[in-house]
């Protein structure tokens, strides 16, 4: 299959899979709940490594972190390497309702259903020897993969870098999504990138995408080529790779490949993959079709771009710890309909969208942004209610003005709204009925202060390749791991909205082609809580099913 296949492979799967006033993407048509994915994926025969649970000892403000001048952490590698883990890929809580129990997790996911499994590589430590590492979420533990087998390990990796991968399953999201799954699977990637950046910088470290390895290289070190370790279990398929090296060091190229891939050859593999489900009552050929084209060759990235010169973000009143406020979120399930937020907050809030340099998360994408938010405000004090759009970047405003063409748009720059910030009110109405509307007849999109859609670049980034695809809702859902925390900082809560009806959303803003596709929705305000739940620690006692 040549680009230009891949590339129309990808966009026939996008169109496919959106929703519709008259039909929904296609899904199974009722849920088997006695085939509902395991949670947690598991190595039997694996080395499990304890990890000591200490993020509390880290207590940095969440407000700090976009400061330049963070002082690095002087722990041991081991011990961050356990915090990063514990407050990015961790768990964040049980939930419980009679006899039944389910985990939450730092990192979001859509459903609660978690397709993102994380994996460690590592040059060895006094714990650890080097090697490949899967983290069992569940129970806050490594497992042994693979010890790398030549030496010296340093070749691999500076003795204080640690490379994360990212891989999906996505049966986990198919049994309740279906056709869709794919797309979700991509935003929890972009979710657990945005995680492990913020809690890397609050360790003192810097977390960065590995651009130049290809798909096929993450693959075979991750082992999730290895036929015999996986047999009947569902498959993961590569996200990402993340770098994490120290804030402050002077860094020059990403690393290479080759000694990383000898030491994983030469070494000596443990484990076998736990199977999820009993059977898979639904296939959805589709999403193996889409996950084909959109591999990620290894000459192949996006255009390298470094963030302007912008001032300090705008002021935060939140005084609690980092690493507290990554625990404490949380996705809304209902908001009360009434209350209202700041103006100043919302700026807050934009502003932190913004790239800027070695500022987490966005240090970690070397990219220049491609998403820009079209906001339904209900409740802002000091806003009129109204449709608004934010440009994240000003390069892209001819085309969001030629695109966004309904005459009764009037583009003015939102009152009092500081000036690096690019946002501007459409239209001035209640759009409360029409934001719940799209967002699959949800209350939760109109009960809201503000709900919004993410607007991406779609023709123009295709263009780049195939895998761009995936790289667009990496996007998105860093975007909404940014607003998730600063919801929280805030004072209010927010949730993510997969489900949306994405051509009736174009139309509200009068797009006539594919160049601006909707890839999120999201909405943030004051949460109505379930108190017929229960909320239990995650790691204390430790649990074990």
């Amino acid at each position: 299959m040549n680009e230009q296949d891949r590339i129309r492979t990808v966009t026939g799967y996008h169109m496919r899979s959106k929703h519709r006033l008259e039909a929904y993407a296609a899904g199974p048509a009722a849920l088997d709940w006695d085939d509902q994915p395991e949670p947690f994926r598991w190595f039997d025969g694996a080395c499990k490594i304890e990890l000591p649970l200490l993020a509390d000892q880290i207590r940095i403000g969440y407000a700090d972190l976009y400061r330049t001048d963070l002082p690095p952490s002087a722990l041991p590698l081991f011990e961050r390497l356990s915090i990063l883990l514990e407050r990015s890929m961790g768990l964040a809580a049980w939930k419980s309702y009679g006899d039944q129990s389910w985990a939450l997790r730092c990192n979001p996911s859509s459903g609660n259903l978690h397709p993102t499994e994380a994996y460690i590589i590592t040059t060895g430590m006094e714990e650890l020897s080097a090697g490949v590492y899967h983290y069992l979420s569940r129970d806050h533990q490594l497992e042994r993969r693979c010890e790398s087998g030549i030496g010296p390990a340093s070749s691999m990796l500076p003795s204080d870098h640690v490379l994360v991968g990212l891989s999906s399953i996505h049966w986990r999201e198919a049994w309740k999504y279906g056709e869709r799954a794919f797309r979700y699977c991509q935003h929890d990637a972009g979710h657990a990138i945005a995680a492990i950046s913020y809690a890397a910088a609050a360790l003192g470290w810097t977390a960065r995408l590995v651009t130049g390895w290809s798909d096929e290289t993450i693959i075979h070190m991750l082992g999730l080529d290895r036929d015999d370790d996986f047999g009947n279990a569902e498959r993961e398929h590569p996200d990402a790779v993340l770098w994490m090296h120290p804030s402050k060091a002077n860094i020059g190229s990403e690393p290479e490949a080759e000694p990383v891939l000898a030491a994983i050859d030469a070494g000596i593999w443990h484990g076998r993959a736990n199977v999820l489900s009993p059977r898979h009552d639904y296939e959805w050929p589709v999403i193996d079709a889409v996950s084909r084209a959109a591999i990620k060759p290894a000459r192949m990235t996006l255009p390298s771009w470094i963030p302007p010169a912008r001032p300090e973000p705008l002021p935060s009143a939140c005084t609690t710890p980092a690493m507290s406020l990554f625990r404490q979120r949380r996705s809304a399930q209902h908001f009360d309909g009434r209350s209202a937020i700041t103006a100043e907050q919302l700026f807050r809030m934009l502003d932190i969208t913004l790239p800027r340099i070695g500022m987490a998360p966005w240090s970690s994408l070397p990219w220049r942004p491609r998403i820009h938010l079209v906001l339904f405000i209900h409740q802002v004090h000091g806003l009129r209610s109204g449709l608004y759009l934010f440009m994240r970047d000003e390069n892209a405003a001819t085309l969001l003005r030629e695109s966004i063409s309904r005459s009764e748009f009037h583009w003015q720059k939102a009152a009092a709204c500081p000036s690096h910030l690019a946002l501007y009110s459409l239209l001035f109405a209640d759009c409360r009925k029409t934001a719940a509307l799209l967002s699959c007849h949800q209350p939760i999109a109109g009960d809201s202060a503000f709900s919004l859609g993410m607007l991406a670049q779609f023709d123009a980034t295709l263009q780049e390749g195939a895998w761009a695809y995936r790289a667009l809702f990496w996007e998105a859902g860093m975007l909404g791991h940014t607003l998730y925390l600063e919801a929280e900082a805030a004072g209010v809560r927010a949730t993510g909205i997969g489900c949306y009806f994405d051509d009736s959303f174009h139309q509200i803003l009068g797009l006539q082609d594919t160049r601006l596709q909707s890839l999120y929705h999201f909405t943030v305000g004051a949460p109505l809580e379930d108190r017929r739940l229960n909320t239990l620690a995650p790691y204390s006692p430790r649990r074990h099913d």
